[in-house]
Formats: structure tokens, sequence, C-alpha cells
């Protein structure tokens, strides 16, 4: 799993969820991609699995780039703690998505192939996901 090589705080807030991609929703890499219709937060687990339905679907042909990073840290207190004591350890780290954003690119595969890899990885997502494509 991915984490952040280095970080200035340990823990952060949660922030807000508003809008829609401003960056990171054009195609930039390859000729299909996977792009987000709704918003959440996307867990480092969520985002392997997704990469290893392309990945067995294409039998590794082809190249995959993954355009989101997992920097936001989450934390969770353990199950029988009361309130108060402070905030808890962290967990694992998640990237927040916006619609419009892409998740996958992948290049150098057949459209039907990369267009069927794709649509295995958006069924492993928290939210609603397209095609889109040269």
């Amino acid at each position: 799993m991915v984490v952040p090589k280095k970080e200035k705080y340990r823990k952060q807030f949660r922030g807000k969820m508003r809008g829609i991609a401003t960056r990171g929703y054009r195609l930039a890499f390859g000729d299909f991609g996977l792009k987000a219709m709704g918003r959440s937060w996307l867990t480092e687990q969520q985002l392997e699995a997704a990469r290893q339905a392309i990945v067995h679907k294409t039998k590794r042909e082809g190249k995959v780039w993954i355009r989101v990073i997992h920097n936001q840290p989450i934390t969770s207190k353990p199950l029988g703690v009361t309130m108060g004591g402070g905030k808890g350890e962290v967990l694992g780290h998640v990237a927040v998505i916006l619609p419009g954003r892409i998740i996958f690119e992948v290049g150098g595969l057949p459209e039907s192939l990369a267009k069927e890899a794709l649509h295995l990885a958006g069924s492993k997502l928290p939210f609603k996901t397209k095609i889109v494509g040269e």
C-alpha cells in the first residue's frame, strides 16, 4: 500500500468535499480513462482492488497509470473507548475524489479490452464511474 513519504502533520481535519474536480479531469497519459461521477473518499484497499482488476483483465499488456494519491490520513478510536481523550490514531490514508476526477488511465490496449478492464475496475469503487477515451 502507498503512504506519503513525509507529512508535516500526522493528523488532519476531515475537510469538505464540495464542487467538482478542477484538476486531474482530463486524460494526460493514456488512451482511455476511468472518470469519477460521484464524490467519496477512496481508500488504499479500494484503489488496489481496482488496480488488480485492470492488471488481471489485461494480462499485464499495455500500461496503467494511477492518477490519484492517498494523502489524507484518517483516524479512529478503538472500540470501547469513551468520548474525550483526544483524537484517535491514524488508521490509513485516503484520497478525496470529486466528480470529474480521472482515477485510472490505460494505454497500448485494444479499445474493447481497455473498456472491459476499466468497467471491472469501476465496479470495485464506492461511486459511479464513466469510461472516457479519445
